[in-house]
């Protein structure tokens, strides 16, 4: 902790006198960035800007926990679409269907799930029938 400014010296000198003290021991030296640009100096202001930052630095959302786990439904099941083979679908289904049960026996707070568990099989069919190749008559 910093000592308190002594009386009868101005704020700028004694902060001054603060810094160049702290640069002699080397507290400044291995900071962080040392020597890059400051992030996001393109961007307009905004205000929270830092709460942003911590939020994305932390992974944190600002969303009800139900909205949170619709999203990932949906994240999800687009995934499930896109998965190189079955196993993989099931396990990501598997996965957001255990979070979702979880969600209907202890409903967390905000506004309603309005969400059932997926049926691995049937999105395992459609996921098996886009898969295979169409056949066109000519």
């Amino acid at each position: 902790m910093t000592e308190r400014k002594p009386p009868g010296i101005s704020f700028e000198t004694w902060a001054d006198r603060q810094i160049r003290e702290a640069e002699a021991r080397g507290d400044f030296a291995n900071l962080p960035g040392i020597g890059k640009p400051l992030p996001h100096l393109d961007r307009p202001y905004d205000e929270q800007w830092w709460v942003k930052e911590k939020m994305r630095r932390e992974n944190l959302s600002f969303l009800p926990p139900t909205l949170v786990l619709r999203k990932e439904a949906e994240d999800a099941l687009a995934a499930a679409a896109e998965a190189s083979s079955e196993r993989a679908v099931r396990e990501i289904l598997s996965d957001v269907n255990d979070k979702i049960r979880e969600a209907i026996r202890r409903p967390p707070p905000g506004p309603p799930l309005n969400l059932a568990p997926f049926d691995i099989d049937e999105v395992v069919r459609e996921w098996q029938e886009r898969q295979e190749p169409q056949e066109r008559p000519e």
